[in-house]
């Protein structure tokens, strides 16, 4: 084993909407540090593009189509990881959707959308990456949650909520699963430019001068600056730290 407490050789991580923006951003760090990376999303096309960028970078890359709302779709994602790859020592959920009006607009079906993908998505990943942690003799679990984990957003309510939810579940299983020796850890990001993001500079410009006035380094974050805190949360080097949220939002959350 390397005295690098950072390294993932050997180590095989299944990263839920991995396939562009901050997942992909998250997965090139951990193929970067030496693991296996298995790309698990819905759009089959961004996938094998992301595969093949990863393999690019001298790993092995699986990329495996998911629906993380439905529970038969994670049980067969995370049994074909191990099927192929022969375990799964890093989870990622990094899977999300978000529906954006105010509160008092949303329909029942569009809460439950979001809280389906966002919050039960998360929680069934968990679940089901859990029994082969415990028998391994443990693993790690990273959240994606997000600033509306711990500020209000007029737009974003069912959002805010599973955001705040899935900081919460890691504090649970965090808890719950110290005994396996399985860490679980929140990664809480700014305002990170994504395509998903891209068109508020140019849409919403009050806002996004707003939100960059905001920011102590004075710029958007970029996919890679998620991957460094990845890697801490990834690799044994994080040990002792579990069911702690870190922001990585340039200073944002600061204010």
């Amino acid at each position: 084993m390397t005295n690098n407490p950072f390294n993932l050789d050997g180590k095989v991580a299944m990263v839920t909407g991995g396939n562009g923006g901050i997942g992909l951003g998250i997965a090139k760090g951990l193929a970067q540090a030496g693991a296996s990376i298995v790309v698990a999303a819905r759009d089959q096309r961004k996938t094998d593009s992301a595969v093949g960028l990863l393999e690019g970078l001298g790993v092995k890359a699986l990329g495996l189509s998911i629906d993380v709302a439905k529970e038969d779709s994670v049980v067969s994602a995370v049994k074909a990881t191990v099927d192929e790859l022969g375990s799964v020592d890093i989870l990622v959920n990094n899977a999300g959707t978000n529906i954006r009006h105010s509160p008092e607009e949303y329909t029942v079906e569009e809460w439950e959308e979001v809280v389906g993908v966002n919050l039960r998505g998360t929680y069934l990943c968990c679940r089901e990456v859990y029994p082969h942690m415990a028998r391994s003799g443990g693993g790690k679990i990273i959240n994606i949650g997000s600033m509306t984990s711990i500020i209000g957003i007029e737009w974003a309510a069912p959002y805010g909520a599973t955001k705040g939810g899935v900081v919460q579940l890691a504090k649970s299983l965090a808890v719950a699963w110290a005994k396996d020796n399985i860490q679980v850890n929140t990664i809480l990001p700014g305002w990170i430019r994504t395509g998903l993001t891209d068109q508020v500079k140019t849409k919403f410009p009050e806002r996004y001068a707003q939100v960059v006035a905001r920011i102590p380094h004075g710029r958007w974050g970029e996919p890679d600056d998620l991957a460094g805190t990845a890697v801490l949360l990834a690799s044994r080097s994080s040990d002792y730290v579990t069911g702690t949220a870190i922001p990585v939002d340039g200073g944002y959350s600061s204010f």
